[in-house]
């Protein structure tokens, strides 16, 4: 790998590593301001609207920041991706424009009316206003996963002389195979994330005697939202996305488990450490023949090796795929396992009152992150050396002129600036949870405001 590679691979890593931080809170707030606005209306209760506005602050400063930060993004695909934007951009254009135009805008309008017209609009359309902001915020994650989705398994394309790759339907783009999995267990991810945050926030209002009807709202819907999510994360949705993988890239596979050789009955790696020069998975902790079962649903079906690809068909990080895999698959299992001892305490009427359980809500909510941000890597490192899969590999997709101190320069410059940001979303986030939600208004109160 040269320098000039290395350094644009870094920096979009790095950049959208940052980015995504935003867009999976907001993805899963979305869903759960929507639940917090239609019990506020079955219900007539004010308390619903009060915990649903404080959220609404909170969303809308994730907003703003996914916003700055991922609009550098798409420059990228100009100034680092250049050769690669030149070839596909006949057809991941058509879905980054489509989010930009159709999702964004939608979001974006909605939220704006969802924070400052509620007492314009009245219950009702308020409501339908957080509708309207799930579904653009939902939708924007259907595009953005539609154009992943392709570079993982291209579809709907013809290859003209020159190399250029042209859509020839735009129909099996956004229906590729590849999506259902992909996007409902992305979007499940972000459900997941934003549960843990609104636990965290309920359990420490508890725990500091602070806004404590809010935190009893904010944390039986969380682990409600989460407990649900976190099963679905994993079944059927994760084991379908894996199926996906064991059919299209065999070789993301048997990295992602550290499997050099083919086996019958090819055991399920717990630990162990993939060294790839003696082609081995060391100090391996195993379940016997599980991989086979998970993968073909029988014990002794044949799962192929690394060995049996040439090895410049290997991803070329083979130790990082591996544990960014084992980093998701084992903290989402502690997730899982959180959220269903946490339900079981909600359903007994005893979470309240267990501040051990309650510290453990407070402090896990950066778990979630930490494992979408793995998956992600597991994703796009499996699919290595391929910026598209088998149409272009990643070598040949970077800007010919962009020199490394071109790259370095400007990749220092972000993560001072992206430092910077997030010093202050930190601060604004902060201030917001300090002050809490504000109680619900007297109707008296609330008329003399208005006037």
């Amino acid at each position: 790998m040269n320098d000039a590679l290395a350094i644009h691979r870094l920096h979009f890593a790095f950049t959208v590593t940052f980015h995504y931080i935003f867009p999976q809170l907001t993805m899963g707030l979305a869903l759960l301001l929507l639940v917090l606005k239609t019990m506020a209306l079955r219900t007539g209760s004010e308390h619903y609207n009060c915990a649903a506005r404080f959220w609404a602050r909170i969303f809308a400063i994730n907003f703003a920041m996914g916003v700055v930060t991922g609009i550098p993004m798409e420059f990228q695909f100009g100034t680092n991706w250049a050769r690669f934007s030149k070839a596909a951009g006949g057809v991941i254009g058509q879905t980054l424009a489509m989010e930009g135009m159709f999702s964004f805008f939608l979001e974006s309008a909605f939220l704006g009316l969802f924070v400052y017209g509620e007492e314009r609009l009245g219950p009702r359309l308020h409501w339908f206003t957080s509708f309207c902001v799930f579904l653009g915020s939902w939708l924007s994650g259907y595009f953005i996963i539609a154009t992943d989705a392709w570079m993982q398994h291209p579809v709907g394309y013809t290859m003209e002389p020159g190399g250029a790759i042209a859509l020839s339907s735009l129909a099996s783009l956004l229906t590729n195979a590849w999506i259902l999995w992909q996007y409902t267990h992305n979007m499940l991810a972000a459900v997941v994330t934003a549960s843990f945050v609104m636990s965290a926030v309920g359990a420490f209002y508890i725990l500091t005697r602070n806004h404590v009807a809010f935190g009893q709202t904010f944390v039986r819907i969380g682990i409600v939202s989460g407990a649900v999510a976190t099963l679905l994360l994993a079944f059927p949705t994760g084991d379908q996305q894996g199926k996906m993988v064991a059919l299209n890239q065999p070789t993301t596979l048997a990295a992602m488990e550290g499997l050099f050789d083919s086996q019958k009955g090819a055991p399920l790696a717990l630990i162990g450490q993939p060294d790839t020069e003696r082609e081995r998975l060391d100090n391996a902790i195993a379940v016997p023949k599980m991989l086979s079962f998970l993968t073909y649903q029988r014990w002794n079906a044949e799962i192929k090796g690394l060995n049996d690809f040439p090895r410049e068909r290997w991803p070329d990080n083979i130790p990082l795929l591996y544990f960014s895999y084992h980093i998701m698959v084992g903290l989402g299992t502690l997730l899982i396992a959180g959220m269903a001892i946490s339900a079981v305490l909600l359903l007994l009427g005893r979470l309240y009152g267990n501040r051990a359980m309650l510290w453990t809500l407070m402090l896990a909510f950066p778990f979630p992150y930490i494992a979408t941000t793995a998956g992600w890597m597991t994703a796009e490192i499996g699919r290595q050396p391929w910026l598209t899969y088998g149409l272009m590999r990643t070598s040949e997709g970077t800007s010919a002129r962009v020199s490394a101190g071109n790259g370095m320069f400007t990749l220092l410059g972000f993560m001072g600036l992206y430092a910077l940001l997030g010093v202050l979303f930190l601060f604004l986030i902060w201030h917001e949870i300090e002050h809490g939600p504000k109680s619900p208004v007297s109707s008296a109160e609330s008329t003399v405001r208005t006037v």
